[in-house]
């Protein structure tokens, strides 16, 4: 996330360090596991009409090893089983933007900095 920040002249540790504290949820926060290694975390939160995944961090060493692939297969599975839309944020210029869309994901809105993308669960598609 930073390199995406300061590709936009936009990272300031004061304010990124703000953005996660303000989504930290303890009950809606899962730690990233493989090979029994902690590699990343997610937030995945419910709204009244859908799961927002608020935080999707994986290490950088640990990115393009389908760890991401399989963390959304599973959150996927919970979306489909509450039968709701998944929705998630990405910064514009972040690489996670085709990570999204090429997950299923559809844009539905953009902002200034932000891009804002939804999931419709399978039964729904």
């Amino acid at each position: 996330m930073r390199e995406s920040l300061e590709r936009i002249g936009r990272f300031d540790p004061a304010r990124a360090r703000a953005r996660l504290l303000d989504g930290f949820s303890p009950a809606h926060t899962r730690w990233i596991l493989r090979d029994g290694a902690r590699v990343g975390f997610l937030v995945l939160k419910p709204q009244d009409d859908a799961l927002l995944l608020e935080h999707l961090y994986i290490r950088p060493g640990s990115q393009g090893s389908g760890t991401g692939a399989a963390v959304l297969r599973a959150v996927f599975a919970e979306a489909d089983a509450r039968r709701q839309p998944l929705r998630v944020g990405a910064l514009r210029e972040s690489d996670s933007n085709r990570f999204y869309a090429r997950h299923g994901f559809r844009l539905v809105r953009q902002e200034e900095f932000d891009n804002h993308y939804v999931r419709q669960p399978a039964d729904a598609a």
